[in-house]
């Protein structure tokens, strides 16, 4: 692997104007419903004191560069993120502002929107707990990201004959997305569920309704400054150059995805090269040792979530060279950490920064 991992970047390619139906939609989603700025409840979940450790890891990160985590509904984050012990369900209706005030959590990766899609309402409520410079990494419904209709259990019951469909896309994700948070919007990501064997079977057809859905999506950078729209896979036989050539084509992002379902991030980096310049959307999803399926076996083993159990420093090292590779050419870099990753999404984040600083000022690890 190369030692500057991409080389010297190149100038920015030139990107294809709007549609005229494009840039009605990006500027009015660019607009946020209602006035966007910090919240204070009348029962304010207090923050965890500020580690000063962290405070100058926050001042010595590039500007350009967001970490959090996935979610914000952890007890076990007590001495962390919270300053005393709280239930999840308060934690989730009331934890976001708190979690806002540590130094180094200027992203969040907001998952339930899979499940559920998001109203403008909430999405603002959301952009009103934090502060200005904070930024949302949102992931689209499953009506329009998962090719299969499931059941409560995640059984796949039949095709879904809405996936990658644009309009839904727009109209249930996109456009709520960008009018709730406004400038704060940071990635809206298609998380392709795992697919089944009949869309693995036609990898042709697959990329023509990616490049279909892809094509109508808004440039949404020309309303919202750093913001992207990223695809993130759960299916390594997908990763190639034809995903490739339909992301350069639609001007949209790779969304790297740490996952035991795709490949090491050593070997999903041709990717990213071959997109450069972009800007870099991750998500560390889980650790390797557990498997494709051991989501729920490292949220048995990891849980409450308040120390790291499983140390992963060569992916910490390889991702903060990709972040430094991207600030270094000016570009946004969103990175969300699950408590999957290592075990404590909070204490990865800040093992994670520490790696983005030494690389950044030039420092061997």
């Amino acid at each position: 692997m190369q030692d500057d991992l991409f080389g010297e970047p190149p100038t920015p390619p030139l990107t294809s104007p709007l549609t005229p139906r494009q840039q009605a939609k990006a500027a009015s989603a660019g607009t946020p419903a209602r006035p966007s700025r910090p919240s204070r409840p009348a029962a304010q979940i207090a923050a965890a004191p500020t580690l000063p450790e962290h405070a100058d890891l926050a001042a010595r990160l590039p500007a350009l560069v967001r970490l959090g985590t996935s979610s914000w509904t952890y007890p076990g984050w007590q001495g962390l993120v919270w300053a005393e012990e709280l239930s999840e369900r308060r934690l989730s209706k009331d934890g976001l502002t708190a979690y806002s005030r540590h130094p180094l959590l200027r992203t969040v990766s907001v998952d339930r929107s899979f499940y559920q899609p998001l109203t403008v309402a909430q999405y603002a409520s959301h952009a009103a707990q934090v502060p200005d410079d904070f930024r949302f990494i949102v992931k689209a419904p499953a009506s329009v990201s998962d090719a299969l209709i499931r059941d409560d259990a995640g059984r796949g019951k039949g095709h879904n004959p809405l996936f990658l469909d644009p309009d839904l896309a727009l109209r249930e994700f996109i456009e709520p997305a960008m009018r709730g948070l406004g400038h704060k919007v940071g990635a809206l990501v298609f998380q392709i569920s795992p697919l089944p064997p009949d869309w693995l079977r036609q990898p042709r057809s697959l990329m023509a309704h990616l490049a279909r859905l892809l094509d109508q999506m808004p440039r949404i950078q020309d309303a919202i400054p750093g913001a992207t729209i990223a695809v993130e896979l759960r299916d390594h036989a997908v990763l190639g150059p034809d995903l490739a050539q339909v992301l350069r084509q639609s001007g949209h992002a790779y969304c790297l995805g740490l996952h035991a379902r795709m490949p090491p991030i050593e070997d999903q980096l041709p990717m990213l090269r071959s997109l450069w310049p972009s800007p870099l959307v991750c998500r560390w999803n889980l650790h390797r040792k557990h498997g494709a399926q051991g989501y729920e076996t490292a949220r048995t083993l990891y849980a409450p979530f308040d120390h790291i159990q499983d140390a992963d420093p060569q992916t910490r090292h390889t991702l903060a060279r990709v972040i430094v590779a991207t600030a270094r050419a000016g570009l946004s870099a969103h990175v969300s950490i699950s408590n999957k990753a290592e075990g404590c999404a909070p204490l990865s984040v800040a093992a994670l920064a520490q790696e983005v600083v030494s690389q950044w000022e030039g420092r061997r690890p």
